[in-house]
């Protein structure tokens, strides 16, 4: 899957396999500005569904290892 994002250059989409256990789960990572965000996010009936963001270090480790 691809986002498409208007002020994120690079990113990078993975399926959350920790938190999936009644739907699908996702993470968005990418550098806004001089920071990395991580957007945590599911999919309903078409529509996407934001329920959290922020710049963690668990998300800046993955984007530094795989950018």
């Amino acid at each position: 899957m691809r986002i498409r994002t208007n002020k994120i250059q690079k990113n990078i989409t993975s399926h959350s396999k920790k938190h999936s256990i009644d739907e699908e789960r996702f993470f968005c990572i990418g550098q806004i500005g001089s920071g990395i965000v991580t957007v945590r996010f599911t999919i309903r009936n078409g529509v996407i569904r934001l329920f959290g963001a922020g710049y963690w270090r668990e998300g800046k480790q993955r984007y530094e290892e795989r950018c």
